[in-house]
């Protein structure tokens, strides 16, 4: 695995193995049939230790989005309906597997699940790392496009029929603002320039479009993660503590791959280990993955704390 940026195999960091062919059990409901076909009628399904194989087997055909959770975990309360929502509003083109870790413990060993909610999808049977944590909605748009966009590379395009849908859903969903529109279509053609033009534009006509700059420093991180390579930078980093430019793209790397915490703790320290006159950029990057991630959520609250404390 080079980089945990969306999108990134997690070769060797995942052994499913033990969960290919095994006999299934009785299935969670609803879950796929003995066919690898997911019901028509539910895009999201439970399921379990038993009957996991079938969902390694159906992602050779669609994506399959991996939700592990549990009853106890407040994170997993927030994110659950947001990954829900965002696979109904696809349409079939990726389908979502919950797995309670504490009724599956193999599944939740098999995906080292430290720390939940952890968030990864299958693509013709092989891992894919997401993200961990409830990350905000924006972002999760953001990286179900890129998935879809490395299934394709996989030859996995298929759909899930959605019964009961009507045969013209996709135009009655309300349609984007056409600079929005713009910049996802540029996003899902992995045109990140393209997208942030977009949003640009949309920012130069409305200054107060929240979702235009959100989605501006989604894009423009997500521009500056697609060509690094984990290891390098974290080596670099090591090699540099006060190397802004090496620590920015760990930071950068953290944020892409969900681990936000990891991201501001690092860029907190550089800010308070570097010259007063050198402390203005490190200062702008935690603004702007502050935008990425939202000033609501209580990690971003955390990270302006103690950036204020850092300043008086």
């Amino acid at each position: 695995m080079s980089t945990p940026a969306p999108g990134a195999v997690m070769r060797g960091a995942v052994d499913l193995s033990s969960l290919r062919n095994r006999p299934a059990g009785q299935p969670a409901s609803p879950a796929p049939s003995p066919d690898g076909q997911a019901p028509a009628s539910r895009l999201v399904f439970d399921v379990t230790d038993a009957d996991f194989g079938q969902v390694l087997e159906l992602s050779k055909t669609v994506p399959v989005v991996v939700d592990l959770w549990a009853d106890w975990c407040g994170p997993c309360t927030q994110l659950s309906p947001v990954l829900e929502k965002v696979v109904a509003e696809l349409g079939g083109r990726l389908v979502l597997a919950k797995v309670d870790v504490d009724a599956n413990p193999q599944l939740a060993q098999s995906f080292r699940a430290q720390s939940i909610p952890l968030v990864v999808a299958l693509v013709a049977g092989q891992p894919v790392q997401l993200f961990t944590g409830a990350v905000p909605e924006a972002q999760v748009r953001e990286v179900f496009t890129q998935l879809l966009q490395l299934a394709a590379q996989h030859g996995v395009t298929g759909t899930v029929p959605m019964e009961g849908a009507p045969a013209d859903a996709e135009q009655q969903a309300p349609a984007l603002p056409p600079l929005h529109q713009a910049a996802f279509d540029a996003i899902e053609a992995g045109d990140y320039s393209a997208a942030a033009t977009a949003y640009e534009q949309a920012l130069t006509e409305n200054p107060r479009d929240e979702d235009a700059k959100a989605g501006l420093a989604q894009v423009q991180l997500l521009a500056r993660v697609q060509h690094l390579d984990l290891a390098e930078a974290r080596a670099a980093a090591a090699a540099g503590p006060t190397d802004i430019s090496a620590q920015f793209d760990v930071a950068d790397l953290d944020l892409a791959g969900g681990h936000v915490d990891d991201a501001f703790a690092r860029l907190l320290d550089l800010f308070a280990a570097v010259p007063t006159d050198e402390r203005a950029p490190v200062r702008e990057r935690l603004l702007e993955l502050f935008g990425v991630v939202g000033d609501a959520d209580p990690r971003v609250i955390r990270a302006r704390g103690r950036l204020a404390s850092l300043l008086f």
